[in-house]
């Protein structure tokens, strides 16, 4: 935690937020919270003739009360939560937070990435092969960290599997999102970055994935990672949105796992078997109330008033957590390149090896 954020001042702002809410005849006491890396969390509980939507509409004064540029009001189980921005935010690096969760004795299981920091100060993992998951839709508009969180998640995977058990085909229209992974040894080939090759690197792994069904086998995982899908769909077609639909319908079983990022993520762009096949939503900053319905499958995420820049939710079997990004910067980039060159080194599950 940085210095400017005492327990006085908490108290103060905690103070702050009483005050706010009780000058509207809403009585509502704050009884603790959560300090993360990019904003502060104060739970509350609100008298029972409170109305949520009278609250919300006080959330241009609270911030204004406390100095904040915004806040957001969210739900914490039965309690609420307002979210506001730290003065002194912090960004968090990926390889040192998966360092120190390593070095804490912390197994991370194979083939799942380590994407952020939640709430509660908690690493999050996606764990790819658990049915619940299989195929991730990332989704946000420009600005949201989209991008950023799909290279982050495959760089974990890539920190924490060997090639022989996880490979990565990259598919990139504007190639620029996927450059800096392209010479990992997991890549399968150069990234995809216009249509025809993308349409023969999808043939490719549907014919990978029937022969795996007829060998009955699942390894070694395969990453299908695509950015900016609706672009690709748009270009590529029927002939596209067959190919991915066919591998998220059955691709699990023979390890095969979608990973598509998307600023407007449509039924009517991405077709509705494909999006109904993608069961865990990464949502960034959206535009409108009903993109954020649309991106994250649910009502009432509130995607639209996160801050962009890593602020996403993971929303899965209905339940929404918030969390920051882990983010790879470039610096960090290199020297983990560097780690694959000559003697491969990698952090394998309960196992660190020469970084």
């Amino acid at each position: 935690m940085a210095s400017s954020i005492t327990r006085e001042y908490l108290e103060f702002q905690s103070d702050r937020i009483e005050a706010v809410l009780a000058s509207h005849k809403i009585p509502v006491r704050v009884h603790g919270g959560a300090v993360a890396p990019r904003w502060i969390r104060f739970h509350f509980t609100a008298a029972p003739s409170a109305k949520l939507n009278s609250i919300r509409n006080l959330s241009e004064e609270i911030a204004m009360a406390l100095g904040a540029s915004d806040v957001r009001l969210a739900r914490d189980g039965d309690t609420l939560a307002l979210e506001v921005p730290r003065p002194d935010a912090e960004s968090i690096r990926l390889l040192p937070l998966m360092k120190k969760l390593i070095q804490g004795g912390a197994v991370i299981p194979p083939v799942a990435a380590c994407i952020g920091v939640t709430d509660d100060g908690r690493p999050l993992l996606l764990r790819l092969p658990s049915p619940d998951v299989a195929h991730v839709l990332v989704a946000g508009m420009t600005g949201s960290g989209k991008t950023e969180l799909m290279r982050s998640l495959l760089v974990s995977l890539a920190a924490t599997n060997r090639q022989s058990k996880l490979q990565m085909a990259l598919i990139d229209p504007k190639a620029r999102g996927f450059a800096p992974l392209a010479n990992l040894p997991h890549v399968l080939g150069r990234p995809a970055t216009d249509v025809p090759s993308a349409t023969i690197m999808l043939e490719r792994l549907v014919n990978e994935m029937d022969r795996r069904d007829r060998a009955h086998i699942s390894s070694p995982r395969i990453i299908i990672a695509v950015d900016e899908v609706v672009d690709l769909l748009m270009m590529g077609g029927k002939q596209v949105e067959m190919l991915l639909t066919r591998i998220a319908q059955r691709g699990r079983e023979a390890g095969l796992h979608l990973i598509l990022g998307a600023q407007k993520p449509s039924s009517i762009t991405l077709g509705a078997n494909l999006k109904a096949n993608l069961p865990v939503r990464l949502v960034g900053r959206v535009g409108s109330t009903e993109d954020a319905r649309v991106a994250a499958g649910v009502a009432g995420s509130y995607a639209e008033k996160l801050r962009g820049q890593g602020d996403f939710i993971a929303v899965s079997n209905g339940n929404i957590t918030h969390f920051q990004v882990a983010h790879i910067p470039s610096e960090d980039m290199v020297q983990f390149q560097k780690a694959f060159q000559g003697r491969a080194a990698f952090i394998e599950n309960d196992e660190e090896v020469n970084e």
